[in-house]
């Protein structure tokens, strides 16, 4: 069975909800991640994802900010909670759909100063990967897991329009990178966007909205990610290679979010 797991920062899944139900439309995802759904479980537009074919979800919302969702074909089993943001927003929640865990992450941004002290934003983005990497390493990296989501880190020197411009710049910073790197190792995650399309070229997932034409500028960062453990290295690499994209014709689209979706096929 090909199962389909896609990943999106959709910036508010009210405002976003025809978007939404189109790209289900197009892409047909098992299992759509979402992050930045801005709502409180109760306001959550269950019934435009049930009308969609995405009938089982599970919610962590928040008032006004935060808060993230996984909505399925396939009933979503119970996986145990992962507790570690320090602040308790509503950046984590997971599940077990087809015998996959998904854990599904809007890891903070980190505001805009790149110092642990002068910045507590910045201080807790680094904690949040820090306990999450403490955790995965606690893990057998043969269990099938996927880590999903706005992880706020574009982590390779091709994951950003420019590499020196960046590097003084939240999301590209040496010390993140070195986070992202040490998660990634926790249990030889692998990368599969870019196992698909492998360095040097560009790869990017978010734009800002200040570019009256994303594509022109296209000054882009890699910040949404799929990263599974050797334990799906098989059903991702089915077909011999892996088959992840960025669907960034979705930023094209009318009223858009700054975020495209990203995709992974496997076979389980």
């Amino acid at each position: 069975m090909r199962l389909r797991l896609s990943t999106w920062n959709v910036n508010s899944v009210r405002l976003r909800a025809e978007q939404v139900a189109r790209f289900v439309d197009e892409q047909a995802p098992d299992v759509l991640c979402m992050q930045e759904i801005k709502c409180q479980e109760g306001e959550f537009p269950r019934a435009a994802f049930e009308a969609a074919g995405l009938p089982y979800i599970k919610i962590a919302g928040q008032k006004g900010w935060h808060g993230v969702a996984i909505a399925s074909r396939l009933p979503i089993e119970d996986a145990a909670p992962l507790d570690v943001c320090r602040e308790k927003h509503a950046r984590c929640v997971g599940g077990k759909v087809a015998g996959v865990e998904i854990q599904n992450f809007y890891i903070p941004a980190g505001g805009d100063i790149p110092d642990r002290e002068l910045n507590p934003k910045f201080d807790h983005k680094l904690d949040f990967f820090e306990k999450l990497t403490a955790e995965m390493a606690r893990r057998d990296p043969k269990a099938p897991l996927a880590i999903v989501g706005d992880l706020n880190v574009a982590p390779g020197e091709f994951d950003v329009w420019s590499h020196k411009q960046m590097s003084k710049i939240v999301s590209h910073t040496p010390i993140e990178l070195e986070a992202f790197a040490k998660l990634k190792a926790s249990l030889d995650f692998i990368d599969l966007p870019r196992e698909a399309i492998p360095e040097p070229e560009k790869l990017f997932s978010w734009w800002s909205y200040r570019a009256a034409d994303f594509r022109k500028s296209n000054r882009g960062l890699r910040l949404d990610h799929i990263l599974v453990t050797p334990g799906l290295r098989d059903a991702a690499f089915h077909t011999g290679k892996a088959a992840s994209r960025v669907h960034d014709d979705v930023r094209e689209w009318e009223r858009p979010s700054d975020h495209a979706p990203v995709s992974a096929d496997f076979a389980v």
